[in-house]
């Protein structure tokens, strides 16, 4: 299974060290990873295989760790994902 995850919220310090290393703990592989800071802003959207961890696990621990962090992390599932943006 794959999945799509953003990553939205002010600028600050171990953002990505704190998503990345929830995504390791759970079993997960981040094939591809994109980030830029927009003003204050920081976005981040990753392509992270999951194969010893069911989606709605991986969708909680993010949800639990956005508000740890204070930004707001979405994972929708690749198969949703595709669906969405076929022309």
């Amino acid at each position: 299974m794959k999945a799509v995850v953003t990553v939205i919220g002010k600028d600050k310090t171990g953002i990505i060290a704190s998503v990345t290393g929830e995504l390791h703990k759970l079993g997960a592989n981040v094939e591809d990873i994109s980030q830029t800071i927009l003003q204050e802003y920081f976005v981040m959207t990753m392509l992270v295989s999951c194969r010893s961890v069911e989606f709605e696990k991986l969708s909680n621990a993010l949800s639990e760790l956005a508000k740890k962090v204070g930004v707001d992390i979405k994972a929708m599932h690749e198969d949703l994902f595709n669906v969405m943006h076929r022309i």
